[in-house]
């Protein structure tokens, strides 16, 4: 097998066959090298900034944002308006039934007679106080 040093050397020969052989001299090899990087001025590209697109969409953004909390306002003060309605009228309601009113005199002539009622009457029992022994120990609430 050969060295890696014989493989890169060969290759460098393979790979540029202007220069000739690998055994020129330093000068002429560094002279090749300024060939290769010197290279023409280049010319620079127009390119165009999206700035003033941009401003556009945010202006046409900006605008429809503002209509519509102009829309939320108007519709909230519509809002507040049939609110206020509603109250007014309600107040109204209440201070016409909160207007004292003569009472009719009642018929003397017929007058009220309370009847009995018919259901039965309730049967009085008395309480017990006498506690279980199962009551005495589980707590002092009376058992029923």
């Amino acid at each position: 097998m050969e060295s890696p040093n014989k493989k890169s050397a060969q290759r460098s020969a393979v790979s540029s066959p202007n220069r000739g052989s690998s055994m020129r001299s330093s000068n002429s090899f560094y002279g090749d090298l300024q060939k290769c990087w010197i290279k023409e001025n280049t010319k620079p590209l127009e390119f165009r900034l999206h700035t003033q697109q941009r401003a556009a969409q945010r202006a046409i953004f900006d605008s429809s944002v503002s209509i519509k909390l102009c829309i939320i306002e108007q519709h909230k003060k519509q809002v507040e308006k049939v609110l206020k309605v509603i109250e007014e009228e309600e107040v109204k309601m209440i201070r016409k039934e909160m207007i004292p009113r003569a009472q009719l005199m009642p018929l003397f002539d017929k007058p009220f007679l309370p009847q009995r009622s018919t259901r039965p009457l309730t049967i009085p029992r008395e309480p017990s106080f006498l506690m279980t022994t199962n009551c005495k120990r589980s707590s002092r609430i009376s058992c029923r």
